[in-house]
């Protein structure tokens, strides 16, 4: 099969916006929230009103420590509401380990497939996602959510987050899977602590040498709250980071991101844009 062309916005020169609807209970920020099937179909098209270009749907929590749900489970939660939204024309992209939960998806109308171990999870996803052609996110992943703070250990760690990409790239590129397809994911938050993050956010040049597209995800996630921590010492909680997540998109899109992942669509639509034109302008 061909493969599809990635999801585009309103101009093929800025980066773009992944909206998250997690249909989980148990989702490090918003865990709950979008449970229900109805409400997270709402939530999904709130977020392309407020400029999302891709909804990313996920139906199993990847924060640390969190356990798995079953094949079963994930189904259940993700198919409905990726079936819904794409019945609509959002493009839709599914965020999952697993083959079957991913093929499903597709059948529904997914467009994408984001899948966070970077087909180590499930050995057969490689495979599925050539045969459907359509694009697919492989992100750096040491491990799964109840092991992953103990990995990560590293000395450079952008050149070994590169290394490592490369050699998933060439694993799925021999299973099948095209270049075409190919979107790469550096995998903020996971088996990295944060002066791992700010370093590979300091070096996304570095990545974008792999020659694919990057997807950037650091939404809510905790090195920002560790970042913002009050006189305390305590965190900023997740919800309250959003202004911090969005100086991440201004950068991460400035220095050539394909696209940003993010909870608070809004502002970072704006954000987008506004790196773009200082993009142009520099060119």
């Amino acid at each position: 099969m061909t493969s599809h062309a990635l999801p585009g916005g309103d101009d093929p020169s800025r980066c773009l916006v992944m909206g998250v609807v997690n249909v989980t209970p148990d989702s490090f920020s918003d865990g709950g929230l979008w449970f229900d099937p109805e409400a997270a179909v709402r939530h999904g098209l709130e977020l392309v009103e407020q400029g999302a270009d891709i909804v990313d749907v996920g139906g199993e929590s990847t924060r640390p420590g969190a356990a798995r749900v079953s094949l079963e489970e994930e189904l259940a939660r993700v198919e409905p509401v990726i079936r819904a939204l794409a019945r609509e024309g959002v493009a839709v992209s599914v965020d999952t380990m697993r083959a079957e939960v991913a093929q499903v998806a597709v059948e529904a109308g997914a467009r994408l497939v984001n899948d966070v171990s970077g087909g180590l999870a499930d050995p057969d996803m490689p495979r599925v996602v050539a045969a459907s052609g359509v694009p697919y996110v492989v992100m750096h992943w040491r491990g799964h959510s109840h092991s992953m703070d103990s990995r990560a250990v590293y000395g450079d760690v952008v050149a070994e987050v590169r290394e490592e990409l490369a050699k998933r790239v060439a694993s799925v590129l021999a299973e099948g899977v095209a270049e075409s397809q190919i979107v790469l994911d550096p995998g903020l938050g996971f088996s990295k602590n944060p002066e791992h993050n700010w370093a590979l956010l300091a070096g996304i040049d570095r990545l974008t040498e792999l020659g694919y597209p990057l997807l950037v995800g650091a939404s809510r996630k905790r090195f920002l709250g560790r970042l913002l921590a009050g006189p305390d010492g305590a965190p900023r909680p997740f919800d309250r980071s959003d202004d911090a997540t969005l100086a991440v998109t201004a950068l991460a899109a400035h220095a050539g991101a394909w696209c940003v992942r993010v909870h608070d669509v809004g502002p970072n639509a704006d954000a987008v844009r506004v790196a773009a034109a200082v993009r142009k302008a520099r060119a």
